[in-house]
């Protein structure tokens, strides 16, 4: 009959490799490559998982190992600086790199661990305490106080209130904004340069309406010279400023 044996369960097979290494005490950086992978091929035999993608990842380090075990057998080769290259280097350095975020992660779980064992006492407070109120004396609050002397403390702050307001704009009328539809002003100012083709500036001005009229036909003669729908002459820095009209 055969003996069940329960195995470990390991996070990966860097993690099975750290496993190993401490159970047999050896040395990281001097890793008996024979032993070490002789072991690990025997747990991997001993693995019932489903998961393929989790065996894979384990059968991918035995092929690794069994690499390693035979560069090691062969002669040692050389680098640029002429130092001889170890065939485990490249494996230590991962299974030091993995080892520090290991030893990470359990720091940040047992100070998890630790800030979920702190408890706060609510604040309780004796009855007679919470619903204590501090007596007020009206006779002390209110001294002298009359409702005369009330009445006219009211009167004096309205009438402050009141002189704030100024008499003269205070008869104003709610100040309506003056609309102007840029786009019918752009329509109106292009049919009226095809109409005189060259013409005043100035007298174009003189024709709007309002001072909203007057900033938005401005903006329209700015947009239309980008465009070159218009060109703008002036032979002094005084004279009127002459357009001409380049819109067929």
């Amino acid at each position: 009959m055969a003996i069940p044996v329960k195995l470990e369960v390991f996070e990966g097979p860097l993690d099975l490799l750290l496993h190993l290494i401490d159970k047999n005490k050896v040395d990281i950086y001097d890793i008996p490559i024979v032993e070490i992978t002789e072991q690990y091929l025997e747990y991997i035999k001993q693995m019932e998982s489903q998961d393929m993608n989790v065996m894979s990842e384990f059968l991918v380090m035995a092929a690794t190992l069994v690499d390693i075990k035979c560069r090691m057998l062969l002669p040692k080769e050389v680098n640029e600086e002429g130092e001889e290259e170890d065939p485990r280097a490249e494996l230590v350095q991962k299974l030091l790199e993995y080892k520090m975020y290991k030893y990470m992660s359990l720091e940040l779980k047992d100070r998890q661990v630790d800030a979920a064992r702190n408890l706060y006492r609510e604040q309780k407070l004796p009855k007679e305490v919470a619903s204590y109120r501090q007596p007020v004396n009206y006779e002390e609050l209110l001294g002298d106080m009359t409702l005369g002397k009330l009445q006219a403390i009211f009167n004096s702050i309205i009438k402050r209130q009141e002189e704030k307001i100024d008499p003269i704009r205070s008869q104003y009328g709610n100040i309506e904004k003056d609309e102007v539809d840029m786009d019918e002003k752009t329509l109106y100012v292009e049919a009226y340069a095809r109409e005189h083709k060259v013409f005043s500036f100035r007298k174009l001005l003189e024709r709007q309406a309002s001072k909203m009229e007057v900033i938005v036909t401005f903006l329209v003669i700015l947009e239309m010279m980008k465009t070159g729908s218009i060109t703008i002459a002036q032979d002094n820095i005084f004279d009127d400023i002459i357009i001409t009209s380049n819109v067929a």
